[in-house]
């Protein structure tokens, strides 16, 4: 058992926040190759860390707490009215396959997504490089969750594999797809891996209020936030 307290961690320098345009960010880093293991980081993940390729970090600004952890806990999971109709949209559409590496296809679509969605945000313009080092991880399982539409490859969700949990890390889509709700057929297929695969929660990484693109966390119910170190629950 790791003591958390003597874990080695820098601390970023203040940035324009990407959430909040009045704001600026800082992330608390860890600097300790101890914790790049699957049950440390889980640990970690559950006092409100995340990662982004190899990096686990976590935000530390002054005077701004708006990032909050959310999870999942999937056996208490009901979908709501319109999320049943996805679910019946999509599964009479779409198949899914599971793999542990990213299809051949896989980073075209990203590109399409990041030129075509986020042309305005930090991920623009895309590459392989950035892809390769916001998405995958050396010491950590990923799961890569593929929906095909016939043979075309239509949405990516990149999952990692946690021992109690899975996390999801970035789900890309081709956009001319996007009147299935692509993302929300991706999150409930998450859902139901966490479900097949016997894990309790799925991460969705931070909630941000204040942040209108990120409010689509709270329509999967029941969720959990944690508020000042503590996992509350939200029906």
């Amino acid at each position: 058992m790791i003591d958390f307290s003597k874990v080695t961690v820098g601390l970023t320098q203040a940035f324009d926040c990407n959430y909040l345009t009045t704001k600026k960010e800082q992330l608390l880093v860890i600097r300790d190759s101890r914790c790049h293991t699957d049950l440390v980081y889980e640990q970690l993940m559950a006092r409100g860390f995340r990662r982004s390729g190899n990096e686990i970090y976590r935000p530390h600004c002054p005077g701004c707490q708006a990032c909050q952890s959310i999870r999942i806990p999937v056996a208490a999971y009901k979908p709501s009215r319109s999320q049943k109709r996805v679910i019946n949209k999509g599964k009479r559409t779409f198949s899914a396959t599971h793999t542990d590496e990213p299809d051949k296809d896989s980073y075209a679509l990203y590109e399409k997504y990041i030129n075509l969605r986020h042309s305005d945000g930090s991920m623009y313009p895309s590459s392989v490089e950035q892809y390769d080092g916001f998405l995958f991880c050396e010491w950590l399982d990923t799961l890569f969750i593929n929906l095909w539409h016939k043979d075309k490859l239509v949405a990516v969700a990149v999952t990692d594999v946690l021992p109690n949990a899975l996390s999801a890390i970035y789900t890309f889509f081709d956009p001319d797809y996007e009147h299935y709700s692509l993302g929300s057929f991706s999150l409930i297929n998450q859902i139901e891996a966490c479900k097949t695969l016997k894990k309790d929660y799925l991460y969705l990484g931070y909630q941000i209020d204040g942040c209108q693109k990120m409010n689509y966390k709270t329509k999967y119910k029941p969720y959990q936030r944690l508020i000042r170190a503590q996992w509350t629950n939200f029906e």
